[in-house]
């Protein structure tokens, strides 16, 4: 058994190395379900199998050493040297490859629940969230807000609340679903949502945005024009810049649901479709979203984002958003 353990700890580096290397993209989710796996099946064979073997063992040295006591006892001997204690600890001594499957599986299991059904870190990787969410803040996700879904497979068991307009959702990203990608709900299904000429428009309405003066950008060192934005019940901050206006045509896109929208040289129009959702990020110049790949179906769907709990280089920013 301790090859094999160590043959698994092996592959485990491997996989992780590469993962880190940028050899492969990992899944987090289906290599923690994994490790859960793993431990639990080494954890049931400690529990029925190793330590009521080691506990045979020392008990059996036990009785070993009572029959040597009496024996000598019989023949006159009172004092008897040498201590069974050590000779049973290192009997009930759990090996190294238990203690690194067995003894870790009640902390990957909690790990593994509370991460599947209930909050997920995360850490901002761009950024097309400013000025919301900046890059190198860490956020949490709510993985029960909008449903309880099955871990790695997502497939929703226990519907709870629809994403709303004005949500900030994490979702795996629909042209590669082995990537996690953040953006806020501006549509939701029926709703046409158009944005020309950098404005932003909800079934024929345009939506109110009111200035809020330049927005500094300490990674790219300028000032963008910022402005408050209201979708729905959810008032947060834009940036609009018009030198970097973004390009959509005249060639159509291509991504499913395409039909559903109208490109133009000022702009897009969509009409979103049952159970999909239309997302853009805050910083609208500077984010690849449903303008160029369309839709964010349902059950691509991970969880609301709603508390940055640490950045490293601004500790301020740990709090709350919209």
């Amino acid at each position: 058994m301790s090859s094999l353990t160590a043959a698994l700890y092996g592959a485990l580096i491997v996989y992780l190395g590469g993962w880190f290397l940028g050899r492969w993209t990992g899944n987090f989710s289906l290599l923690l379900f994994v490790l859960t796996v793993v431990t639990f099946g080494y954890w049931l064979a400690e529990r029925w199998r190793f330590k009521p073997a080691r506990e045979a063992a020392a008990a059996a040295i036990e009785r070993q050493d009572a029959a040597r006591r009496a024996e000598l006892a019989r023949m006159g001997i009172d004092k008897v040297d040498g201590d069974v204690a050590q000779a049973k600890a290192q009997a009930l001594a759990q090996p190294w490859w238990l203690d690194w499957t067995a003894g870790l599986f009640p902390v990957i299991l909690v790990v593994f629940l509370l991460r599947s059904f209930l909050f997920e870190p995360f850490k901002i990787p761009s950024g097309s969230m400013i000025p919301t969410l900046l890059v190198g803040d860490l956020i949490l996700v709510n993985k029960y807000h909008y449903g309880l879904r099955l871990p790695v497979l997502n497939t929703k068991i226990v519907a709870n609340n629809d994403p709303q307009r004005g949500d900030v959702v994490v979702f795996r990203y629909p042209v590669d679903r082995r990537l996690d990608y953040i953006k806020r709900v501006v549509a939701i299904p029926g709703d046409e949502v158009s944005y020309r000429n950098q404005r932003l428009s909800i079934n024929g309405q345009p939506v109110a945005t009111t200035s809020l003066g330049d927005f500094y950008d300490d990674d790219r060192m300028s000032y963008s024009p910022q402005f408050s934005e209201k979708l729905g019940e959810v008032e947060h901050r834009i940036l609009v810049d018009p030198r970097r206006q973004a390009y959509y045509g005249p060639d159509p896109k291509r991504f499913p649901g395409a039909e559903n929208c109208r490109y133009d040289a000022e702009g897009v129009t969509c009409k979103v479709p049952p159970g999909h959702f239309f997302v853009m990020g805050d910083n609208r110049d500077n984010s690849q979203d449903s303008r160029f790949w369309g839709f964010v179906p349902d059950d691509h769907i991970v969880g609301k984002a709603f508390f940055i709990w640490m950045n490293f280089g601004n500790p301020g920013r740990i709090g709350s958003f919209h």
